[in-house]
């Protein structure tokens, strides 16, 4: 017996009739949505895990140096307003005209920089001059912001160092007296740890700037640096409290000066 002939047409519409296509369109959103939603998440997820390393190792790197015999002068740590640490920086990491490293930023709190060291604000660090000084090995870095104008200049925006404020290599040794007119006149000392020497280190012609991609990724919200030290708008993250304790024993008081 003959077999009726079915449209091509036909056999499509009965596979999926209108209702079946419309909620398989709605089935297939929703799973990209699902899919969008989770990589999106997946990519904060490793983004702050990286930001909170970095603030771990920032500890690591200023709990040594401050162990380290030639360390920062008494004199020089007790009138720092903030300290920025960028750990680990690797010669594969540059490339002349691009060079860049990462770290953070502690501040003492309040409008004049006097109260206890507060939460971090992430940094980073450019410039062909910075890159010249790495060598084979990783090698750290550390800023110390000396006064109100060079610290609320760094909370504004990039600053270029010895052009938008006066930078110099700062001196060692845990008992120096750091009391040199060039010294004195720095609202920024360098410094750069590598092979286990920790010395003072021109780094002229760099740029000092907050990271703010780093900022939202760590505090789950986009948040200037100006918010976080001068307005205490986050508190400081445990991956930093490690950091923040090291200063608080090395230097709870301001020095006047």
């Amino acid at each position: 017996m003959p077999q009726p002939e079915v449209e091509l047409g036909e056999f499509s519409h009965s596979l999926f009739n209108p209702k079946e296509e419309n909620e398989m369109k709605i089935i297939s959103a929703l799973l990209m949505a699902m899919f969008l939603i989770v990589s999106t998440a997946s990519a904060q997820t490793k983004d702050t895990r990286k930001a909170e390393d970095r603030l771990k190792d920032a500890g690591v790197v200023m709990s040594e140096v401050l162990n380290m015999p030639d360390t920062i002068p008494h004199y020089v740590l007790d009138r720092t307003k903030c300290v920025v640490v960028v750990p680990s920086v690797r010669k594969a990491a540059f490339v002349v005209g691009a060079s860049y490293g990462r770290g953070a930023m502690v501040c003492r709190t309040g409008e004049d920089f006097t109260g206890p060291w507060g939460a971090p604000s992430m940094m980073a660090v450019e410039g062909a001059s910075f890159g010249f000084q790495i060598g084979a090995e990783a090698t750290d870095f550390v800023f110390l912001i000396m006064n109100e104008r060079g610290a609320s200049s760094l909370l504004r925006s990039k600053v270029k160092l010895g052009g938008d404020v006066a930078a110099v290599a700062g001196p060692v040794g845990r008992d120096a007296q750091a009391d040199t007119d060039a010294y004195m006149r720095a609202e920024i000392l360098t410094y750069s740890r590598a092979r286990g020497v920790f010395a003072g280190v021109s780094l002229e012609g760099s740029t000092l700037r907050p990271d703010n991609d780093a900022n939202e990724a760590l505090y789950n919200r986009r948040i200037s640096a100006r918010q976080i030290v001068l307005h205490h708008a986050a508190p400081t993250p445990p991956a930093a409290e490690r950091l923040v304790a090291l200063l608080d024993k090395a230097t709870p008081h301001p020095a006047n000066g």
